[in-house]
């Protein structure tokens, strides 16, 4: 296995600590404090240690502080509910005595009942695109120093952008975008794994979309970029070592938030999760302080 991924693998097992009490490790992706999506996944990963014979549905969580990614995390897991036919938890994760994230999620036992989907977005498949680690690597002297990091931190996905990254061509444009995305090996045959990794890898790119529809030159004008919340569905059962297409969207920024949407779908059409996500979007100001 791909050492990255080996790691984030890892990551996303946890320590028990007590029955409802789990211990994970961080790890430094290049940006400022723990990348959202490791929260988000060893959160789901805890829930998912307390559930017997249920898959998650959905999950609704709340960024409250950055996490320190040099420290492990805390997950306290609330026991809610357990009905005929659902499950619902509660995680608290915990850092230097603090919760830096809230999360619900609701487990279901299998069921059959209506079926329908939208269609596949019409776009060129993963082969013959460019990959992003190489993308990025192309383009590490025209950014930021503090952008540099992030650009150059080797994923444990493989990216294959539809549409050319924002900080290639600053240009303002319509607010949607399409991602390719595979982790970098073969995984095994553990649904609640590839749920959890899902989990982690939905939070790469998806407040970025709210960022297209304006003209911002990030090597001048820096922008601050904060999750606030991240909510997910899951629809059906899918690998995440298989391509995905992430389809994002942002219908509307406002009020220094931007708001985005996103569906996950396999190589052959089949809708797997759903997306949404509302984040600070600010272009930086060093003289001021906001909360």
């Amino acid at each position: 296995m791909n050492p990255v991924l080996a790691r984030v693998v890892e990551l996303l097992e946890l320590e028990r600590l007590e029955d409802n009490l789990f211990r994970g490790q961080s790890h430094d992706i290049g940006s400022p404090q723990v990348f959202g999506g490791q929260i988000l996944g060893q959160a789901l990963s805890a829930a998912h240690r307390t559930v017997e014979g249920r898959a998650p549905h959905s999950l609704h969580a709340y960024f409250l502080r950055p996490g320190d990614f040099n420290r492990p995390v805390v997950y306290q897991v609330e026991v809610s509910r357990d009905g005929g036919s659902y499950s619902n938890r509660r995680v608290v994760a915990i850092q230097h005595g603090r919760p830096i994230l809230n999360l619900a999620a609701s487990f279901k036992a299998p069921e059959a009942g209506l079926d329908h989907q939208v269609d596949l977005p019409d776009v060129p498949g993963p082969d013959g695109l460019a990959g992003l680690v190489e993308i990025n690597a192309s383009m590490l002297d025209r950014v930021p120093e503090k952008m540099r990091r992030f650009l150059a931190h080797e994923p444990p996905f493989e990216f294959r952008p539809v549409e050319p990254p924002k900080v290639i061509d600053p240009a303002a444009r319509p607010p949607r975008k399409h991602l390719w995305m595979r982790a970098w090996g073969k995984l095994p045959d553990d649904p609640e794994l590839h749920r959890n990794l899902l989990a982690y890898v939905s939070d790469y790119e998806l407040l970025g979309a709210a960022t297209l529809p304006h003209a911002l030159d990030f090597e001048r004008k820096p922008l601050m970029m904060a999750s606030l919340d991240h909510a997910m569905w899951f629809h059906r059962d899918a690998r995440v070592d298989q391509w995905l297409l992430y389809a994002l969207d942002s219908p509307i920024a406002t009020g220094g938030r931007g708001f985005s949407r996103g569906q996950v779908f396999t190589a052959d059409g089949t809708l797997v999760a759903s997306t949404a996500q509302e984040g600070v979007i600010r272009v930086w100001d060093p003289t001021q302080r906001r909360d």
